[in-house]
Formats: structure tokens, sequence, C-alpha cells
């Protein structure tokens, strides 16, 4: 019986070249071209910064979001795999972090959006980005996160 291949995460070619442009031209790395992640459309990103949970250094993220009141909302989707990012995981250790929204820059204190509210804002980053609910099919039992970033 052949071994089955394991799947492991890799971070998308784009990311890197995404954080370069957001630390180097922040105004204009807000839009993001998501072609290169299988959606035709611009969406708009913003870079957040946590501190690693295992290395206490900065690690950087760019996200699709959405204004939420005085907060932004991101999704710890991780394109549907069955674990959260680690970004997620930076924050459930340390919820403190920044974002930068084009060159607006702010500190934030994460939380995990429960019920109801959740479906609500589910529903409209769904419609922002279509893919979302893919992702969740595919994560099957992980209920994909729901993430709120409040200014401090």
């Amino acid at each position: 019986m052949a071994e089955e291949k394991k799947k492991v995460w890799r971070t998308p070619p784009w990311v890197d070249s995404h954080i370069e442009r957001y630390l180097n031209d922040p105004a204009n790395a807000v839009m993001w071209d998501a072609n290169g992640a299988g959606y035709d459309a611009q969406v708009q990103t913003l870079l957040l910064t946590t501190t690693g949970r295992k290395s206490g250094e900065p690690r950087h993220s760019p996200l699709i979001f959405k204004a939420f009141g005085d907060g932004y909302v991101v999704i710890a989707s991780k394109g549907g795999w069955a674990d959260n990012p680690a970004w997620y995981e930076n924050l459930a250790a340390n919820p403190n972090a920044e974002i930068r929204v084009g060159a607006k820059q702010l500190k934030v204190r994460a939380r995990t959006v429960g019920e109801p509210e959740r479906s609500k804002i589910w529903t409209e980053m769904a419609k922002l980005y279509p893919p979302y609910d893919d992702y969740q099919r595919r994560a099957k039992d992980r209920e994909i996160p729901v993430v709120m970033l409040d200014p401090v």
C-alpha cells in the first residue's frame, strides 16, 4: 500500500510581495488583485502585525478586511485548511497587535466574534470575498474564526 502524501501548508507566493508593498508603499497596497488566489477582483487589505507566540518577533499578514463600526473584521480562513492560520494563533496568545490600513497605523486588540454577530458579519464578508464560503465547506469541522480588530 502506497504511503499517502500529507499536504503541507505553504505560504502562497503573493504574500511576501504584498507585505513588502505594504511596508514600502502602504497607500498603494490597500487594494490587492486577488486573481493570484483564484478570484477575479480587487479587494481591500490591511497589514496585520502580530507578535509570534513562539519567537516573540513581529509577524506580518496581509488580510482582506471590512470596516465595522470603529473596528476592522478579518477572517481566519487559511484557505479552508483544517487548522487556523499562525496569525490567529498569535492573536489567541496575545490579542494586542498593530494594523496598517493604507498609510494609517493603529494599535488594536483582537477578539473572536461569537454568534449571532458572527453569522451577520460572515455574510457580509462572503459578499466581499465569495471564496470564504468555499473555504468554510473545505474546513469541514473547523468553524473559521471571524476576528474583530478593535482600535485601542
